[in-house]
């Protein structure tokens, strides 16, 4: 067993032992696990420098994972099913999405339990650091990992570094936001390159090595400050790379010792768990994708781990969570995180004449998980998405395998959204030229799981995959939807689409080290967005209520706020929303084509009727639960003043 020990921090009881339903009172568990991985064992063969990495006297290379569970205090009252949230950036994600709360550190307040979701289904819910670049603040979830090492002295390598401020700045840390930066190993490095491009698809024109500087081994300088709205990429040199790659190993490790081990191996969770499923969000999809591509659903003793995979809103993107210098937060589509392949199933790129498939090695193996991947418009309009699902010159459609499912939620931007929509991400800061998408998709999400659960355990096939589809037209070029927006006063389509490229970043990637930076850039691969009705509402996708039952034009695209700069570029992530005019005449007198919200419904009562009917046809298609329809309905009203006031 990789789990050595477990040193407990925290146990308590939630919420003074208030039940969840059948399940009863849960109890939270925090601490400690130490984790040693034997570096000649076929099951890691695929971690980068692995082989490089100092070993204690066992042999064994050893890390530290931040690590928390809630379980139900009676074992014999759960569903016996372990619910692993990777976290992402060091976030708990899992209450957030399924639970429908706000995402907190440590859950202590009813609130924070929102509807109870995952609990009053009997769910031993989680989490382990597996990021080790996250600081230990703020309740972030870290792994410490090992630096790899050489005899002829310290390795050092090429790193990327992108940035797009929101506002002017002067220095800028050599990480996403709050993440702890390799540090640059030489601030007077000659070699060291700045470029600059005005918006998505410019070309990047370097900046004078006199004009920027290192203000620290963690911060970049630039005279006159960075602009807002400006793309920059910055390549340097660092040194002592961490074994990024032992974040895959722990979230494996973590899973394994839960479902396996015993209560003498400290195991809190020892024999109540038969079934493993493992959730990750954006990131931590990604994270998921690169997780099945190396095989590593399969432990040092040849046990598979999960049962399911959820891989929410990643796209067909994989990301830096194997490589020397890997920076697992860097969100860039020019990174190893956008490479070929994107299908589970074998594909040939024409281009390059590379060959693969997503699920090769798990499929060699023997170790196939149920695999659930689930996007939103926003992943479409990024430019990804439509890669997992057709091949990469764009001439037809790509079944999956039998053993994996694929739904786009329609309409919907990469979060869900919330009533009201706040006026910037409160990630990033970032503002849109138009009202934030508002469209809650939780309901979908908490169906899938249902599903998912259901197939794993009773052997029960879920619905069939619901993507766009070259066969059927829906899935379409994105200028193609230009005219249809364009029509709708007020909207800005988007002046630029990027798309993924080929990229060549050297002859040593296959052993996770990068050579050429920024890569070679090559062709662009052919991708598409969902086709949309008369109103630019999504076509093709599970449609939530939202969309069967409309008020509003929802997209998962959304312009940058001109005040932010480039204006003509799409936000990262985030759609709009873009309300019907409330009668006729204000339509007519606006040159709105889409029909009023008087010409639709009589009255709001008429409205959340044909909500409530929405509601009870996505029940009978399984892809909502019952128990949501009166919640749903519920937020229909919401959003139906919110309109109103809008």
């Amino acid at each position: 067993m990789a789990v050595t020990s477990f040193q407990i921090r925290q146990r308590s009881t939630v919420l003074d032992g208030r039940p969840f339903g059948e399940a009863g009172a849960y109890e939270k568990i925090a601490g400690v696990l130490r984790i040693g991985v034997d570096p000649a064992h076929p099951a890691n063969e695929a971690i980068a420098d692995l082989a490089l990495a100092p070993r204690n006297a066992a042999g064994l290379v050893e890390c530290e994972s931040d690590f928390y569970v809630l379980r139900p205090r009676d074992a014999s009252r759960g569903n016996r099913r372990l619910f692993l949230d990777v976290p992402n950036r060091g976030r708990k994600v899992a209450l957030g999405m399924l639970n429908s709360t706000v995402r907190v550190p440590d859950p202590s307040t009813p609130e924070d339990f929102g509807n109870g979701f995952l609990m009053r289904h009997g769910y031993t819910v989680a989490w382990c650091g597996w990021q080790h670049d996250v600081p230990r603040r703020d309740g972030l979830m870290a792994l410490t990992v090992p630096a790899a090492r050489a005899d002829a002295g310290p390795l050092t390598g090429p790193l990327l570094c992108e940035w797009r401020p929101n506002s002017r700045v002067a220095t800028l840390p050599l990480a996403d936001r709050y993440h702890i930066a390799h540090p640059a190993a030489d601030l007077d490095d000659p070699a060291a390159r700045l470029t600059v491009r005005e918006h998505a698809g410019a070309p990047a024109a370097a900046v004078a090595r006199a004009a920027w500087r290192f203000a620290d081994a963690s911060h970049v300088s630039l005279d006159g400050g960075f602009e807002p709205g400006k793309i920059y990429e910055l390549v340097y040199r660092s040194e002592k790379p961490p074994l990024v790659g032992l974040g895959l190993l722990a979230v494996r490790d973590t899973a394994a010792w839960l479902r396996f081990a015993t209560a003498a191996d400290g195991n809190p969770c020892a024999g109540a768990l038969e079934r493993a499923y493992v959730l990750g969000v954006s990131q931590t999809g990604r994270f998921l994708r690169h997780f099945l591509y190396l095989g590593l659903n399969e432990d040092e003793s040849g046990r598979a781990v999960f049962d399911g995979v959820m891989a929410h809103v990643a796209g067909a993107r994989r990301g830096e969570f194997n490589q020397r210098f890997g920076q697992p937060s860097l969100n860039a589509t020019c990174s190893v995180g956008s490479l070929f392949p994107f299908t589970d199933v074998p594909a040939v790129d024409p281009v390059t004449g590379e060959r693969g498939a997503l699920l090769a090695r798990l499929e060699a193996k023997g170790k196939l998980p149920k695999v659930v991947l689930t996007n939103t418009s926003a992943e479409y309009w990024r430019g990804d998405a439509s890669l997992a699902h057709t091949d990469v010159e764009g001439t037809r459609d790509v079944a999956p395998r039998p053993t994996t499912r694929l739904y786009l939620f329609a309409g919907c931007q990469h979060t869900p959204g919330t009533l009201p929509p706040p006026d910037a991400d409160p990630n990033t800061g970032s503002r849109g030229l138009q009202t934030f998408n508002v469209v809650d998709y939780a309901p979908l999400l908490r169906a899938t799981l249902v599903n998912l659960d259901r197939w794993v355990t009773a052997g029960a096939e879920p619905p069939p995959s619901v993507v766009p589809r070259l066969a059927d037209g829906t899935a379409v070029p994105a200028e193609s939807t230009r005219e249809r927006y364009a029509r709708i006063p007020g909207v800005r389509f988007p002046d630029r689409i990027e798309r993924p490229r080929r990229l060549d970043f050297g002859p040593d990637l296959g052993r996770g080290m990068v050579n050429e930076l920024p890569p070679k850039i090559g062709a662009p691969f052919v991708t598409f967005v969902p086709s949309v009705d008369d109103d630019g509402n999504d076509l093709p996708g599970i449609r939530p209520v939202e969309l069967a039952a409309p008020l509003a034009t929802f997209t998962g695209w959304n312009p940058r706020h001109p005040d932010q700069g480039a204006g003509g570029d799409l936000m990262a992530m985030l759609g709009s929303t873009l309300p019907f005019a409330p009668t006729a005449a204000a339509r007519r007198a606006s040159g709105d084509p889409r029909p009023s919200i008087e010409e639709r419904y009589a009255a709001r009562g008429a409205y959340l009727e044909r909500v409530r009917e929405s509601a009870t046809g996505l029940v009978a298609e399984r892809h909502m639960l019952a128990e949501d329809v009166d919640a749903v309905v519920e937020r229909a009203g919401r959003l139906w003043d919110f309109i109103g006031r809008a």
